[in-house]
């Protein structure tokens, strides 16, 4: 084989090879973007346990009114069912923090309880309201279980102001504002209970 054949067999092996990574690449691309949507979905739903529902809320956002809040903004809203029936529902929540704003998803089981707060977006001050960040969150965990009469409205704020909460250390502001999205979202709840859950719980 002279040189002018070697190269021409190599630039064919090269052309071949190329071609191979193409359409797997592209035979593979619809399952990794799958594989990657579901990661990506699994983040966000990590405030509700996995065996607790079987269906993809987040594919089916909630049509929400009156989302303008006390203290936030409702975004988006999220179902979560199984077997059909409706288990929680998700608020994903916009307040005003120290530094701009946090938001936040919340999700309320279909009794109005408190299940988890997962904070998705905050620009406050590292080392103190930045903590608001932290996956898990020990400071957001102590709100589960609550519901809009556990506490009374009075209890709903921190105990500098007469409430029943703790304030992450050195960020009165992003405590305060977070309780008050906290607590806007379970009386949204409870406000908009049978559209939310779409049946009786």
């Amino acid at each position: 084989m002279n040189r002018t054949d070697s190269l021409i067999t190599l630039a064919l092996l090269a052309v071949t090879g190329v071609g191979v990574t193409c359409v797997v690449q592209h035979s593979n691309a619809p399952h990794i973007a799958a594989e990657q949507h579901q990661l990506e979905n699994r983040k966000l739903l990590d405030v509700l346990p996995v065996e607790a529902y079987d269906n993809q809320p987040l594919e089916h956002p909630l049509t929400l009114t009156d989302t303008d809040l006390s203290h936030s903004l409702l975004l988006d809203g999220y179902r979560a069912t199984s077997a059909g029936q409706p288990v929680a529902v998700l608020l994903r929540s916009q307040t005003e923090g120290y530094a701009g704003r946090i938001e936040l998803l919340i999700a309320i089981d279909a009794n109005g309880r408190l299940l988890g707060v997962k904070t998705l977006e905050q620009t406050e001050t590292p080392a103190l309201g930045g903590h608001i960040g932290d996956w898990p969150n020990p400071w957001l965990q102590t709100f589960i279980g609550k519901s809009i009469n556990q506490p009374t409205d009075a209890g709903w704020a921190l105990k500098k102001d007469q409430g029943q909460f703790d304030q992450i250390a050195g960020a009165t502001v992003t405590s305060r504002a977070t309780i008050n999205a906290i607590h806007d979202a379970l009386r949204y709840f409870d406000d908009h209970r049978m559209a939310l859950l779409g049946s009786a719980p």
